[in-house]
């Protein structure tokens, strides 16, 4: 089959790579230019995806995976293109978040006091005369620049992220009131009418260092499985979305984050797209062809799906200057670390299998770092309990090597010693 695969800053690109590898024939458009570079020499390029087109025609397949093309995606659905992605209106649920609140709201869906600023002054003037323990994030990708208050009734720390948002122009501002709890995810492919597959649970690790210590980051590392059973937690949350899922016309991976804790579960944000390292895990725990199933959700028809039952375990391998943007640090910070990726032993098709690529390339059969933020690659595995599928990934990460490397070490402990058993206890999972 034809794939036309249009990323924005390659979110999907283990995705993008089974695809080619099950033998289609792909087509890779990078939208943003710091990550052009990547996957050189491992998938088949395009450097204008409009200009294929009439290469993959309307019996081919296009899949999006990012929230910049959700008018994009509605128009070439109009012209009677197979598009799987989301829309110009499940774009705005990621990228406006009181009108995700909106959204809930409107489906009964219990929600935390939450306020959004297009001003940070205001945003400051809010909080002093609401002094309490609140999340700050803004809209888009940069989780490292979200912050979690400390203190109940200190809001210093808290003023002095604003004002940090304030010198670097950043707006809009979304303030949450802050609850403790479990922080856990619900997802599920959805074809436009109704579901597809089973429903998925994830744990993300999002803490710099292990312990959950250190600055925000994207991902460090998740833990996800799959049930054909309808939880609590999808009950009371993502299933009430299927009628306004069906109206926007979505065709995609729907995520829902969410913290739990015995009082309840109050949803925090959407993704409506591929996520990372999650759809990594879903690589290893698809077992149908991904071009099959892909179809069937562009094509609005039911499907099939064979699938693992096992935990699946994503690790997230780094290097400076993530989990930051490239222009905080000095560019010629990237010169201290060596570009090429090795491996200290030989690996078996499995562990080749395990190890999905992001900000790499490939020339003469050697493989070089080729992104500029420094998220490099991610590794799977999967186990019948989270610590086999702990086991299993850790001992792949061993065989890998590139200067500057780093990674979590207790992917899992948090999940497996604490959330799960409490999750199952409160009747939600």
């Amino acid at each position: 089959m034809k794939i036309l695969f249009v990323s924005g800053e390659l979110i999907g690109s283990a995705i993008c790579q089974k695809l080619h590898s099950e033998g289609n024939e792909v087509r890779l458009h990078i939208h943003k230019k710091n990550w052009k570079r990547c996957l050189d020499g491992i998938v088949p390029k395009s450097k204008n995806w409009r200009k294929e087109l009439d290469w993959v025609g309307k019996d081919g397949l296009i899949v999006f995976d990012d929230v910049i093309f959700g008018q994009e995606q509605d128009e070439l659905r109009k012209l009677g293109y197979r598009v799987v992605g989301g829309s110009e209106l499940s774009d705005k649920l990621e990228i406006n978040r009181d009108h995700f609140f909106e959204v809930l709201n409107k489906y009964n869906i219990q929600t935390l006091p939450s306020f959004d600023f297009e001003c940070v002054d205001d945003a400051i003037r809010f909080v002093r005369n609401n002094p309490g323990r609140w999340v700050i994030k803004q809209n888009g990708h940069l989780s490292s620049l979200n912050y979690i208050g400390e203190h109940k009734n200190n809001i210093k720390d808290v003023i002095k992220v604003l004002k940090e948002y304030k010198r670097r122009k950043i707006s809009p501002v979304h303030i949450q009131k802050y609850v403790k709890g479990i922080e856990v995810g619900v997802a599920r492919y959805f074809n436009g009418n109704d579901w597809v597959g089973p429903i998925e649970i994830n744990h993300e690790h999002k803490k710099l260092h292990e312990g959950d210590n250190g600055p925000l980051t994207p991902e460090m590392g998740t833990i996800l499985w799959y049930t054909d059973k309808e939880v609590r937690l999808f009950k009371e949350t993502l299933s009430k979305l299927k009628p306004y899922l069906q109206e926007i016309n979505f065709k995609g991976d729907f995520d829902i984050n969410c913290i739990i804790n015995e009082e309840g579960v109050w949803p925090l944000e959407a993704t409506p797209r591929f996520g990372t390292p999650s759809s990594e895990i879903h690589v290893k725990l698809h077992e149908s062809p991904w071009s099959d199933f892909l179809s069937s959700i562009s094509d609005g028809k039911p499907y099939d799906l064979k699938y693992s039952t096992e935990f699946g375990i994503g690790v997230s391998l780094a290097i400076p200057p993530f989990p930051y943007q490239p222009n905080i640090f000095d560019q010629i910070l990237s010169r201290f670390f060596k570009k090429n990726i090795t491996f200290k032993s030989q690996l078996t098709k499995e562990e080749r299998e395990a190890i999905h690529f992001e900000e790499v390339s490939r020339k003469n059969n050697k493989y070089f770092w080729s992104g500029t933020y420094g998220w490099v690659m991610h590794v799977t595995a999967r186990g019948k309990s989270v610590e086999e599928a702990r086991r299993n990934v850790y001992r792949i990460i061993s065989k890998i090597s590139f200067s500057g490397m780093y990674y979590r070490r207790d992917i899992g402990n948090r999940v497996q010693n604490n959330d799960l058993p409490k999750l199952r206890a409160w009747g939600w999972v």
